[in-house]
């Protein structure tokens, strides 16, 4: 009796002490902060141009500040217009690693989003002030020092599409959005490229994705994409290749007046390959390969002719300089590129079965070829066709 007595002693003179040391321990201590005195990157007045890469960035850093309770600061970047105090910044950007580190990287995005929020337009430079502000629970400090920084904005969109499509009237899908043509983004981000067919008079837009709800776009009389509900009227139909740069807002219309199979050994096209509909130009012809005292040659590329009349060869995105013996017709072998305008750089080889000459391999042959630009990379199919 008395050891359970004493037991129950014990457990109230700990619960006791255990609440008075919670009550000492979790009582709230005002952690006064020194502000940040110098400021390193980048210097004062220092000028940057804005590119539309996701990678490209600027970086900003300063001398650490200093705790009451020898904790870490947390910090951000404040920004503000040329002539502004920073009493009621345009924007706040935490620093690396959630605040805790005295730096950041910044993309040029987000500064393009600082400029914007300064006024600086598209295009145009514009300076910003910035400084640093290091906090501690609630208490924070802002730098004894702040500097200019002068941008050049991105003429383009901030926010790059992922995927652009043309829909309307003109178009090969008509009005119905879930057939809108795809376009591709075979080399750059925000930069993309359709070949297609447009009908005159009839008008077209551009949407991020092929259902209802999708963010349009249009092209206004100055050539300038904009973001809205607009539309475009074609002026000359015709078959287009069509490059919209989203991170310059502009566009670039080129019209084709052929495809051609171009024979290097007789450094001509031999026969034309049509537009067939959705980026596909095909054709077909008899490939006569050419004796030479080593063999036969089978080299050929494509020779693309604009409207304007310049050239624009297209060859091997591989470089190779075999035939493709039975590799599968998706190989990356027959992905296409565009090429110097000359007689035999990158270029194919036909297999043996294609040579329709009287004394070649298959006498008559005739061979049907499909040019594909659509998808991340072109490329072209090769096949008998009788």
């Amino acid at each position: 009796m008395m050891k359970l007595r004493f037991f129950y002693v014990f457990v109230v003179c700990m619960s006791i002490l255990f609440s008075t040391s919670c009550t000492k321990d979790m009582e709230y201590k005002d952690v006064q902060v020194s502000p940040v005195t110098q400021l390193y990157e980048p210097t004062d007045g220092q000028s940057v141009t804005l590119v539309a890469s996701s990678t490209a960035s600027l970086f900003f850093e300063w001398a650490a500040a200093k705790a009451e309770d020898s904790g870490s600061p947390l910090y951000e970047v404040v920004f503000d217009k040329e002539d502004g105090d920073f009493t009621n910044p345009i924007y706040r950007v935490i620093a690396d690693n959630n605040g805790v580190r005295n730096y950041a990287t910044i993309t040029h995005k987000v500064l393009d989003k600082v400029g914007k929020a300064a006024g600086i337009n598209g295009g145009e430079t514009g300076t910003l002030k910035w400084t640093v502000v290091a906090s501690r629970g609630l208490n924070s400090a802002m730098s004894t020092q702040s500097r200019t920084l002068a941008i050049t904005c991105l003429k383009g969109f901030t926010e790059l599409p992922n995927q652009v499509y043309l829909t309307g009237e003109a178009t090969e899908g008509g009005t119905d959005i879930t057939q809108a043509v795809p376009c591709s983004m075979p080399n750059e981000l925000g930069v993309f490229e359709v070949f297609t067919r447009l009908e005159e008079g009839k008008s077209y837009r551009l949407v991020d994705n092929n259902s209802d709800g999708a963010k349009s776009y249009y092209v206004n009389e100055s050539g300038v994409i904009i973001e809205g509900e607009g539309e475009t009227t074609v002026s000359k139909g015709g078959i287009y290749r069509i490059v919209f740069d989203f991170t310059t807002a502009s566009i670039k219309m080129t019209e084709i007046q052929s495809l051609g199979f171009f024979f290097c050994p007789s450094n001509e096209v031999t026969f034309e390959l049509p537009y067939k509909g959705k980026g596909v130009f095909e054709g077909e012809g008899i490939v006569e390969f050419k004796q030479e005292s080593w063999g036969r040659d089978q080299r050929y590329k494509f020779l693309m002719i604009y409207a304007d009349g310049t050239r624009q060869m297209w060859g091997t995105k591989n470089t190779t300089d075999s035939n493709p013996g039975d590799i599968s017709a998706d190989d990356p072998y027959f992905y296409i590129a565009e090429t110097p305008d000359n007689q035999w750089d990158q270029k194919w080889k036909l297999n043996n079965e294609f040579d329709g000459a009287a004394d070649g391999a298959n006498p008559g042959a005739v061979t049907r070829i499909s040019v594909i630009f659509t998808g991340e990379n072109y490329t072209h199919h090769v096949e008998l066709a009788n």
